[in-house]
């Protein structure tokens, strides 16, 4: 199957579907963190290259409910409109199967409410933290180790440079349930 990555500097996904026999390319503004397959650009340059799969993490900056009380800001000066049709051309791709994550966002009321929210714990990781997915001819991602000790260990991250990166790095083991579960043929 041929995946593409979509707004994914880490490799994390990339990774997992490579590791699961995949032809996988991330592809993001910034340069990888980790070798592999990568395209340092703008998505829309590489989206009609006949992918198979495509899941999308587009910046959440302007569209997390986490900095509503600057929504008013961000819509007078049309970056929260810009972000959202952002997500319209990546969810309107011509790629058949379709997977966007975000955190929970306006994306639900301007566009359309999420197929699932999955947390970290559902899948190894004793941390909470919401994600949105918004899915095209794919099923639920199912759990593969739900896990106690549940904490909000990304909510509490002091401030730092790399804060952001590190907020919205996929866990790896979301990252292997996506590869297992949507890398199937058909």
């Amino acid at each position: 199957m041929k995946v593409l990555i979509a707004c994914e500097y880490s490799g994390t996904v990339r990774d997992a579907f490579i590791k699961a026999g995949h032809e996988a390319m991330s592809c993001d503004l910034l340069p990888t963190d980790a070798l592999g397959p990568h395209y340092q650009g703008n998505v829309l340059d590489v989206i009609n290259d006949g992918w198979d799969l495509m899941i999308a993490h587009p910046p959440c900056t302007h569209l997390a409910v986490s900095g509503a009380r600057h929504f008013a800001a961000k819509r007078a000066s049309g970056v929260q409109q810009e972000a959202l049709e952002f997500v319209r051309l990546l969810l309107a791709a011509p790629i058949g199967k379709i997977a966007l994550e975000n955190p929970v966002s306006i994306i639900s009321s301007a566009i359309r409410k999420p197929d699932q929210v999955i947390q970290p714990w559902q899948f190894g990781h004793g941390e909470t933290k919401a994600t949105c997915l918004w899915l095209k001819n794919l099923p639920l991602l199912k759990p593969t180790q739900v896990v106690e000790g549940r904490e909000a260990r990304i909510h509490r991250m002091p401030p730092s440079a790399d804060r952001w990166k590190k907020r919205s790095t996929t866990y790896k083991g979301i990252a292997e349930a996506m590869a297992e579960q949507w890398g199937v043929t058909g």
